[in-house]
């Protein structure tokens, strides 16, 4: 348990502390940030054409009102969380992996529902768009980290039992 809890520990410590240099924030979290606000935009649109984005925003293309995705908003930081956790854990790669690649994707379509979510709450009122946002989905993005681990832990496969060879 130590070593997990140690191993934990450096993983966040670095993988936050690489996330806020200046060069990953450009080549990386901006980049990625701008495409979680496009495909949002895409997935919006399939039903409601009033809405487009311009980089970081997602706007009203008629009012101009709407919302901006920042740091913090983009699902990285619980990303970041659940890979701590999958390193840290005693596993084979191969699943580890698997964990990484999944969970990224359970939490950012998570993110995005919480993104369009997010949006119209922004357009209909604004003091239900500050609880939510601060509040309830900033804790759920969270749990959804800490609920795929859990899953992922009963999905590792079981070490066999040891054998004794009493003669």
């Amino acid at each position: 348990m130590f070593r997990f809890i140690l191993i934990f520990l450096v993983c966040l410590l670095v993988l936050f502390t690489g996330e806020l240099l200046q060069p990953v924030q450009t080549h990386v979290i901006g980049p990625f940030t701008s495409a979680i606000a496009h495909v949002s935009v895409w997935l919006i649109r399939l039903f409601d054409h009033s809405v487009i984005a311009r980089q970081n925003d997602i706007l009203n293309a008629f009012t101009g009102s709407g919302i901006e995705i920042v740091a913090g908003c983009n699902g990285v930081e619980a990303v970041l969380i659940l890979v701590s956790a999958v390193l840290a854990f005693p596993a084979p790669m191969k699943n580890k992996l698997m964990g990484i690649g999944l969970g990224f994707l359970a939490i950012q379509t998570l993110n995005l529902v919480r993104i369009i979510s997010l949006y119209y709450l922004h357009e209909w009122n604004q003091v239900w768009f500050e609880w939510f946002h601060l509040y309830l989905w900033q804790a759920l993005i969270v749990l959804d980290a800490l609920v795929f681990w859990l899953i992922w832990l009963r999905w590792l496969p079981r070490a066999a039992p040891a054998v004794s060879g009493a003669q």
